[in-house]
């Protein structure tokens, strides 16, 4: 009996031992540990995905880009022109961002000016003191495209057409629009009054970002002032271009005729831009054809990493062993039809981590590439706080691994 008590003694012993060296192990840790970072790779094939077309457009330039401004085909993109009434996808852009600013509000009521009254062109014939609803006043300029209602905006938003246009042309660069100066809201033809193609495309998106904007621009037919004044789109594509969601027409003795015409199918957004064209009619067959060739030519792919990618990473000196990758996904991205299975994926993720950690920090990122060009990255965060073993923890730890082994 009294040789088993002391095996059992000498068993119980040798258990303390190892735990308390597995704790002292963990204070050791508590003042040294390195990183090391690692890159894995996983691959899909990998094939050529340049695309070529030859289209006929009748216009002197033309883009067509996705909702996140790629480039799908492009013709003269650069060249400076007057803009004519596209120029009122600015003017629209700067009057949403003050609504969304809290500035402005929909339901307000608003009056025009006498210059605003004497815009010529397009217009719905306000008269000087007349007073309107913001929302009908941005109707008549997205729909009818209405020189007066265009003024009455920009006075409305920066308090004088002078003070708007250096707006206008201060967002322009924040945006990139590096070929475009304006030199009024409404897009009447006036010396180096000039934009391109690219740089529609730019504010096209911007401004379709902008929640309750389609709620205009798809606007068929509809009146004003309770019905006295009748409202037709001077965009044709919105009746008969399925899935189109605006945007702009433009026409004057300069410009030809313009147009920035969206529309989505499928999930798939796109934007097509023509100017320079000799007749209203060109400009719609331009962007029906660019838009058609888009929608022909490309789909949506959603970027996923495989869950066994994912694998936790370890914590060098932490009170967890390891810490699990969170992703951010980016949206789908636009790639050619059929193209989907030759997206590569590159996941670059540290090998291990070095305590302290904190839920956020980035561990590593998986970037999407198809023909040698990036569609997107997807970033890799850890998903947790990992606090540093310090001594007390150590002493905490050491402690339960004493007290847990049996006797």
């Amino acid at each position: 009996m009294a040789a088993r008590e002391k095996k059992d003694c000498g068993k119980a012993g040798w258990l303390r031992m190892m735990a308390a060296a597995a704790a002292l192990g963990l204070v050791c840790t508590a003042f040294s540990a390195g990183a090391v970072f690692a890159e894995q790779t996983a691959v899909w094939a990998a094939a050529d995905t340049a695309q070529t077309a030859a289209l006929e457009i009748p216009a002197k330039s033309c883009i067509l880009v996705d909702s996140a401004g790629n480039v799908l085909y492009e013709d003269n993109a650069d060249e400076q022109m007057p803009p004519a009434s596209i120029t009122k996808i600015m003017t629209l852009l700067l009057t949403f961002e003050a609504l969304e600013a809290g500035t402005l509000s929909l339901d307000q009521t608003v009056s025009c000016s006498e210059y605003a009254a004497s815009m010529g062109g397009t217009q719905i014939w306000l008269e000087p003191g007349e007073e309107m609803v913001l929302s009908d006043i941005i109707k008549a300029c997205a729909v009818n495209s209405a020189n007066d209602c265009a003024m009455v905006l920009a006075e409305t938003v920066s308090g004088s057409e002078s003070a708007f246009v250096a707006r206008m042309n201060e967002r322009a660069a924040e945006l990139g629009m590096t070929g475009t100066h304006f030199e009024n809201p409404t897009g009447l033809d006036a010396e180096g009054h000039v934009s391109t193609a690219r740089d529609i495309a730019i504010m096209s998106a911007e401004l379709l970002r902008h929640k309750g904007v389609t709620d205009y621009t798809t606007i068929w037919m509809d009146s004003l002032r309770g019905g006295e004044t009748g409202l037709v789109n001077t965009n044709k594509l919105v009746r008969y271009y399925t899935g189109c969601t605006g945007l702009k027409t433009g026409t004057t003795d300069g410009a030809g005729s313009c147009l920035s015409a969206s529309a989505t199918r499928d999930g798939v957004s796109l934007i097509a831009v023509s100017m320079g064209s000799a007749t209203s009619k060109e400009r719609f067959a331009a962007c029906r054809t660019l838009l058609d060739y888009g929608f022909a030519s490309f789909e949506n792919f959603t970027p996923e990493i495989p869950t066994e990618n994912l694998a936790p990473v370890k914590v060098l000196g932490g009170q967890a062993e390891t810490v699990t990758p969170a992703v951010t996904m980016p949206e789908s991205v636009l790639i050619p039809k059929g193209k989907s299975g030759e997206v590569q994926m590159e996941l670059q993720l540290s090998e291990s981590l070095t305590a302290p950690v904190t839920a956020g920090d980035p561990i590593g990122q998986a970037t999407f590439t198809l023909d040698g060009k990036t569609l997107c990255t997807a970033q890799l965060t850890a998903d947790a706080d990992i606090g540093k073993i310090d001594f007390r923890f150590a002493l905490h730890r050491m402690w339960e691994l004493l007290t847990s082994a049996p006797f």
